[in-house]
């Protein structure tokens, strides 16, 4: 592209948990999800390599920090955002998904702390002196806003599923209830520091747009582990969208917003194949990979970031094999960030040969 460009600082497949970018624009330069975790015990490295990759991530996201003007949190997993420095915070704006709902409770835990350190390091004072009682909201149930997954039919899992939705749209109604409850974070400006909650929103620099969705499921339809807001940044007739953790994506609705939003740059992450069959059934993988290979062969975009949750386990390439077959026959280019970078995959460093497929090369001119 012309005037939007980007840089990968940290992804899953350089060998820690992240999906970190530095984006510039002419009007700015945009730090999105500055997190990192180390990987999990099943990864395929020595346990001091993790944490070293970890290590690595931490200090290029700190030198990342410098060179950005604003910083976007898509969500409180520590893998999208960070505590661990409030300087790569000092002197941003920062655009961050709504604490107050569409959140689940480990996640507004963590924001409750991270907002607290905020306040008292560049406000002076506890978080606990800001926030302010709030009015009773009502929520419609997510799905209405979702009719193709909604309309979707699974044969023989169609039991199951509406058992899982039924479930899933009480589990819901209990969050509104805690949403009710809890005390608002309020948005923040300090002289050295200013908070925004952006979901849903847009926000101008000059020619430059950063625009978010509303909260979207985490994963699957009701995922216990929240909502995240994916980030569209435009200037002139390019765009770039970054989608945060809808692994897959899974839900057919949030693939068709991506074909809809047509970008030219999509980092887009997978589906965390290292928990099949436990936490991600043969179903929904499925999904996924039909979700993206619907992507792949009808947006413009010719680069394609596939990553995060996906290069976790030596079988990536061949779990989602189609998506990597239409990339081809389509003449696109669907990497990971580390072979956008020229670099091996990390999980295939420590992989034996008989236990992986053969790493193809997929960079095309």
């Amino acid at each position: 592209m012309k005037y939007i460009e980007f840089k990968p600082i940290w992804f899953d497949s350089l060998g820690a948990k992240s999906a970190c970018i530095l984006v510039r624009t002419p009007d700015t330069s945009i730090l999105i999800d500055p997190g990192v975790a180390v990987m999990q015990p099943s990864f395929p490295a020595p346990e001091k390599m993790k944490v070293e990759w970890a290590r690595r991530a931490r200090r290029m996201i700190k030198r990342a920090s410098k060179e950005a003007e604003v910083i976007v949190i898509s969500h409180y997993h520590y893998d999208h955002f960070t505590d661990f420095d409030e300087r790569i915070y000092q002197g941003k704006l920062i655009l961050a998904k709504d604490p107050n709902e569409y959140i689940n409770d480990s996640q507004r835990r963590r924001a409750e702390e991270f907002y607290d350190h905020l306040s008292t390091k560049f406000g002076g004072k506890k978080l606990e002196e800001l926030m302010k009682p709030r009015k009773e909201k009502t929520y419609p149930d997510p799905m209405e806003n979702l009719p193709l997954a909604k309309s979707k039919r699974y044969g023989e899992y169609e039991k199951r599923k509406k058992e899982l939705l039924k479930l899933g749209e009480k589990w819901f109604r209990k969050r509104v209830e805690k949403w009710n409850k809890m005390r608002l974070i309020p948005e923040m400006k300090f002289k050295r520091c200013e908070v925004r909650f952006a979901d849903g929103k847009s926000f101008r620099f000059g020619g430059t747009e950063i625009r978010f969705t509303k909260p979207q499921f985490h994963g699957i339809e009701y995922a216990r582990v929240g909502w995240v807001v994916s980030t569209m940044i435009t200037y002139k007739d390019e765009k770039l969208i970054h989608t945060s953790d809808l692994e897959g994506p899974v839900i057919e609705d949030q693939a068709q917003w991506i074909i809809d939003e047509n970008p030219d740059i999509l980092i887009v992450d997978g589906p965390s194949t290292y928990l099949i069959p436990y936490m991600l059934n043969l179903i929904n993988l499925r999904r996924a990979v039909e979700n993206m290979c619907r992507i792949v062969n009808q947006v413009d975009a010719e680069l394609i970031i596939y990553d995060h949750h996906l290069p976790r386990e030596p079988r990536y390439r061949e779990r989602v094999k189609e998506v990597y077959d239409v990339a081809e026959k389509k003449n696109k280019r669907v990497l990971t960030a580390a072979e956008y970078m020229n670099k091996k995959p990390a999980v295939l460093l420590y992989t034996k040969p008989e236990h992986a497929k053969t790493l193809k090369k997929r960079r095309m001119m």
